[in-house]
């Protein structure tokens, strides 16, 4: 179904039995959120708030909360736009499936945007503080638009092709924003809007902006696709969508000229960001499962408010994966997944591991072609693959980045990371196979480095044949540091310890310092990784755990040691064990909690039974 509504959507989900319809009143602060994460937990459908406390409007949740409700959104579109990015990759494609070749005229025709003149999202006109305020996490700093699309117009180029969509999170009340006529606009490094962004300040000029949300699934979507710079996310939204994007011309503030406006959405917010002047924005807890602190930035100053006739606010929650977002990630690689070797030459397979929250954990298969008239077993072009890997696009804001050689009979896929990383951590050698990038940029919501945006990075390049067997028991006759205790097996080949806390930079030291302590020799080196974690039960209890703890807690440059470690022309490496310290860390972000009182009042509601109470 061509869905040009969020109303259109729920009814037809509602024909489908795909989706859960709650009459009852809900708070929107914390309650509403609480009930969404059990919801998706459960694996259950979407869901329709349809008596939302203080608010005139329906707020629909999980809407793509399974993969395979995300396939259903799409499935008149799925296929064609599958076989198109196929077609892209491998022109030849088309030959071999001759009788596909019809779709791909409509295809290209629905790519391109349409312009209108009458918007159904300007329907109704309203204030900023009727829109539904939902406020998913205690310290959040006030209520989000969660499923924001985010829409901007190249100053520069002021065509279909200088559009950018984007979701940035957008902040409608608290901190210092005048009620009614300011919203906090939130978007992190390597996003288009930062573009058009730098090309109106370098004018002099307000970047035009609006903001909308609900219309299309497919819009939803398309703004959270990494595409490259200067291909507008609107061509994939037409394409996914099965329709052209209707667009409106919508004139905003004073000489800032005139901002496209997404007419199908349900909701509206336009406005534009002056050149100079910034807010604080946040807390908000986010998909790394952590608070993103507060930080100055821009401020959208609000022109107009507006929404369709029968409209409904469609939202999520984000916070430690796997959330209702990990199936936007899901759906995305399943589509863009066979486009990589075109655009990584020799790279087969990436893999950004949500568990770990995305940008922290990057797995990639690569492929040895440099000397194949050689038994060559140390990584060569996997380097130069690994380059080009953290120079495209979002892929470049990774901060590890393990890549393995594809020519391997045993490689596995980069999908099954318990197997890729034991792969890997088999062949590793930490003598020659570590590559450090420091002084550099890190994703936004990654707390480890020094400052916002500021850490490091680390590439893992391992290829060859096996130089070890990976232990899944703990030796007798290992000893450990004696501060170190609690040792947990995590994975075979990774030995996670607790130690004590860290408190200041005296604590890298005093690690330091336990790591000398232990001998090349020793039995414990049988463990390629050891992971020095604040509570080692936790962390091996599953793979999702260990991932999430190791990954977002550690800052390469800082945080990685090694037992007999050197420097060689200013190469580290280590002959035995690699050791990372993921203990939390005083500039760290705070970790997500749920607020005990909505506990216990989402408790109650599960007490009272109902349809809903089964999936709390």
């Amino acid at each position: 179904m061509k869905y040009r509504s969020t109303r259109q959507l729920v009814d037809d989900l509602q024909r489908h039995r795909r989706l859960l319809i709650v009459e009852e009143e809900v708070d929107p602060h914390l309650e509403l959120a609480e009930i969404h994460r059990r919801v998706y937990r459960s694996g259950g459908p979407a869901i329709l708030f349809n008596n939302v406390r203080n608010c005139r409007f329906p707020v629909a949740s999980n809407l793509f909360g399974t993969l395979d409700q995300a396939r259903f959104l799409f499935r008149h579109t799925l296929q064609s736009v599958r076989q198109a990015v196929r077609w892209k990759v491998d022109p030849s494609e088309a030959l071999k499936n001759p009788w596909e070749l019809w779709r791909a005229p409509l295809v290209g025709w629905n790519m391109r945007p349409r312009s209108v003149r009458n918007a159904a999202v300007m329907q109704n006109a309203c204030k900023l503080s009727e829109l539904p305020h939902v406020t998913c996490w205690p310290e959040d700093g006030g209520a989000f638009v969660t499923l924001p699309q985010v829409m901007s117009q190249s100053v520069s180029h002021p065509s279909f092709s200088g559009l950018n969509l984007g979701m940035y999170r957008v902040q409608l009340n608290g901190n210092d924003y005048v009620p009614e006529q300011e919203c906090g606009l939130h978007y992190q490094i390597h996003r288009g809007i930062g573009v058009h962004h730098s090309q109106a300040i370098e004018r002099g000029q307000p970047l035009p902006v609006n903001i909308t949300v609900g219309g299309s699934p497919a819009m939803t979507l398309s703004a959270v696709m990494p595409l490259p710079e200067g291909m507008s996310e609107l061509m994939f939204a037409g394409a996914l969508a099965g329709y052209r994007i209707p667009l409106c011309r919508h004139s905003v503030g004073t000489g800032s000229g005139m901002a496209p406006l997404y007419a199908d959405a349900d909701f509206a917010i336009t406005g534009q960001i002056m050149p100079s002047g910034l807010k604080p924005e946040g807390p908000f807890g986010d998909h790394l499962g952590y608070y993103a602190k507060v930080h100055d930035f821009p401020v959208l100053q609000i022109q107009h408010v507006y929404h369709r006739t029968g409209a409904v606010w469609p939202m999520t929650v984000v916070g430690r994966p796997p959330q209702e977002d990990t199936t936007f990630g899901q759906l995305i690689h399943e589509l863009t997944g066979p486009v990589i070797p075109s655009v990584l030459p020799g790279v087969k397979q990436v893999n950004a591991v949500d568990a770990a929250g995305v940008h922290p954990l990057l797995l990639a298969v690569g492929s040895e072609r440099y000397t194949p008239y050689l038994k060559q077993s140390r990584p060569q072009e996997l380097l130069t693959q690994a380059s080009a890997i953290l120079g495209q696009g979002q892929l470049s804001l990774a901060k590890y980045l393990w890549i393995i050689d594809g020519n391997d009979p045993a490689t596995p896929s980069a999908e099954d990371i318990q197997a890729f990383l034991e792969h890997a951590l088999r062949r590793v050698d930490w003598r020659r196979d570590l590559h450090f990038h420091t002084c550099t940029t890190i994703d936004t919501l990654d707390y480890t480095g020094d400052g916002l945006n500021q850490g490091s990075k680390l590439v893992i390049a391992s290829s060859g044949p096996p130089l070890r067997e990976l232990p899944t028991q703990i030796a007798s006759d290992c000893n450990l540091p004696s501060s170190w205790r609690a040792a947990q097996v995590a994975l075979p080949g990774v030995l996670v310890v607790e130690a004590s806390s860290y408190r200041s930079r005296h604590s890298q030291s005093a690690l330091q310092a336990e790591c000398d302590q232990v001998s090349i020799t020793d039995p414990l080196n049988a463990f390629p990784l050891i992971v020095v974690v604040d509570d080692s039960r936790f962390a091996a209890r599953n793979l999702n755990n260990f991932l999430w703890t190791t990954f977002t807690r550690s800052n390469p440059a800082v945080d990685v040691y090694g037992v007999g470690a050197s420097q060689v022309d200013k190469h580290f490496g280590c002959e035995g064990s690699l050791i990372i310290d993921a203990r939390s860390k005083p500039h760290h972000a705070s970790g997500l909690i749920e607020d005990p009182e909505t506990l216990s009042k989402v408790d109650a509601r599960a007490a009272r039974g109902g349809e809903l109470a089964k999936y709390l």
